[in-house]
């Protein structure tokens, strides 16, 4: 007779590993199986920003921080375009399963909060790379622009990919429907993106503008690739990677919390 009183015991370690890889490859392949949407559209949009922004302002504008303007807004429009897709890959996954009610595939089995949180990072960090890459490619080609510090501008990537990321999760397990998701899209990301120097030098705004933008997270994203792209920086790249650091772990640790209550994601 088989004995049923082990059923409920783990079976797995402190890790689930192979749950927690099947979340990460799921949240991998969301993207590339409809890469015309997810990675060929932001290179598109990214070279229409710097194609207009260089036509429009470039010849009048001049140098920047030592640096002609196109070289300036390039890295700006790169890390803009990869926490866009950070934020989108996480916090759209999420939503598309509140809304169709399949959400309950990736609650019920065996993943921690901290397995659920991992796994849809690695999805957003995953993407963000994946579009980091494409970009530098189109950058070094088109403008001869090859990274100062190439792998100071692998780690802002990775730091601006999981701290959109997160943000993502929160989003994502706040909203209920597509029009939240769109208002918190429009009304707090794409103002942190483009209110952060991805077109200008802080050093020009008026003072109280320019302390105001350095209580904004993504500013040191973009000014830290800045510099490991082009070395040139409103503020010290140490300090901007240790702000991002802590941003990063603060809005994780708000979706971990988020995750183990079912904030949102349970009756």
């Amino acid at each position: 007779m088989q004995d049923f009183t082990d059923m409920g015991t783990r079976r797995f370690g402190r890790v689930n590993w192979l749950g927690l890889s099947t979340l990460c490859w799921r949240e991998v392949m969301r993207f590339t199986a409809v890469w015309t949407q997810t990675l060929l559209a932001p290179l598109a949009t990214a070279a229409l920003f710097l194609v207009i922004f260089t036509i429009a302002i470039g010849p009048a504008r001049g140098d920047v921080m030592g640096v002609s303007f196109t070289h300036f807004i390039a890295p700006g429009i790169l890390m803009m375009t990869v926490i866009q897709n950070a934020f989108a890959n996480s916090s759209s996954s999420i939503v598309i399963g509140k809304v169709q009610g399949n959400i309950v595939d990736t609650l019920m089995p065996p993943l921690s909060p901290a397995e659920l949180v991992t796994g849809y990072l690695v999805g957003s960090i995953g993407r963000g790379l994946v579009v980091a890459v494409a970009i530098s490619l189109g950058l070094a080609v088109f403008l001869g622009i090859v990274p100062q510090h190439p792998l100071m501008m692998l780690g802002y990537v990775i730091l601006g990919s999981a701290f959109m990321g997160a943000v993502g999760i929160v989003a994502g397990i706040f909203a209920n429907k597509f029009d939240q998701m769109a208002a918190i899209t429009n009304f707090v990301v794409t103002p942190l993106a483009f209110l952060s120097g991805t077109f200008y030098s802080v050093e020009a705004l008026p003072p109280v503008l320019n302390e105001i933008t350095h209580f904004n997270p993504i500013f040191y994203l973009i000014d830290g690739l800045r510099y490991s792209v082009l070395g040139v920086s409103d503020s010290a790249p140490a300090f901007g990677a240790v702000v991002a650091i802590l941003s990063t772990l603060a809005v994780a640790g708000v979706a971990l919390v988020m995750f183990t209550r079912g904030y949102r994601l349970k009756a």
